[in-house]
């Protein structure tokens, strides 16, 4: 295992019965590129329990921010979901991960698709200025089954509008379609299947994807990957793999 910090939990936010996320300090030598993961854990019986964590702060922030699921059986959520202020964790000290900018070829739209937790990596990526520079437009969609499952909307749409920073990249270049799959909602339905109907990208007044314009960010369960990227080989969209730069990239270290 790479080597670890022990970092303290600086906040805990329950969003509801099933997500939560937390803070924690973080080590001034850890260097990150927005869109890394980096493993999470807790001593157990004298032994670490590690999992892999996206990022959700971004890397010129002083604490790490991850989102997380609740799982009441789970050998670690379990006990994450009880943390507390002042609680120590046990934390990587080498971020990895293939969700980055520079994997992808140059476009204009850069679409970010999460379902659930996936959203992680996509907070730190929509709160760093270099990527308003290097697209046109930032497409996030995030994928869900109840309304109360959308974390962090407030924050999108009222506060990093507002940024001292980025506030006006984002009012002009980001556009936040949040989809709910089990309510009533303005936006309704799978993302595979906004995709495939057409209504994602008219609802947000872009053109179909195309190979030269568009790029493509997924991150989710390991049924919303395997559908999204039948979709986008479908339209003949290639996968970004072992250093070559292509249309699209998927975190592969959540994959069952």
């Amino acid at each position: 295992m790479a080597a670890v910090s022990k970092q303290s939990v600086t906040s805990v936010h329950h969003w509801n019965d099933t997500l939560f996320s937390f803070t924690t300090t973080r080590d001034k030598s850890l260097r990150f590129e927005n869109g890394h993961f980096v493993m999470v854990g807790m001593e157990v019986d004298g032994r670490p329990l590690m999992r892999a964590y996206s990022i959700a702060s971004a890397n010129y922030e002083e604490e790490l921010e991850f989102f997380s699921i609740k799982v009441q059986d789970g050998p670690l959520t379990s006990r994450l979901q009880n943390i507390r202020p002042g609680d120590e964790l046990m934390i990587s000290s080498k971020p990895t991960g293939t969700l980055v900018a520079d994997h992808l070829l140059p476009g204009r739209h850069l679409y970010l698709l999460a379902t659930g937790t996936g959203l992680a990596p996509f907070m730190s990526i929509i709160r760093d200025p270099e990527i308003y520079e290097r697209f046109e437009k930032v497409i996030l969609v995030h994928g869900v089954r109840r309304i109360s499952d959308l974390a962090y909307r407030e924050m999108i749409t009222n506060e990093l509008p507002q940024n001292e920073f980025f506030g006006e990249q984002v009012k002009n270049q980001l556009i936040y379609y949040p989809t709910v799959t089990r309510e009533e909602f303005v936006h309704r339905g799978r993302i595979t299947e906004l995709m495939l109907s057409g209504k994602l990208f008219s609802d947000i007044g872009l053109p179909a994807p195309t190979h030269a314009d568009d790029r493509f960010m997924l991150c989710g369960s390991t049924a919303m990957l395997k559908d999204t990227c039948k979709v986008l080989d479908g339209w003949e969209f290639k996968e970004s793999r072992h250093g070559i730069k292509e249309h699209y990239v998927i975190e592969r270290a959540f994959v069952d």
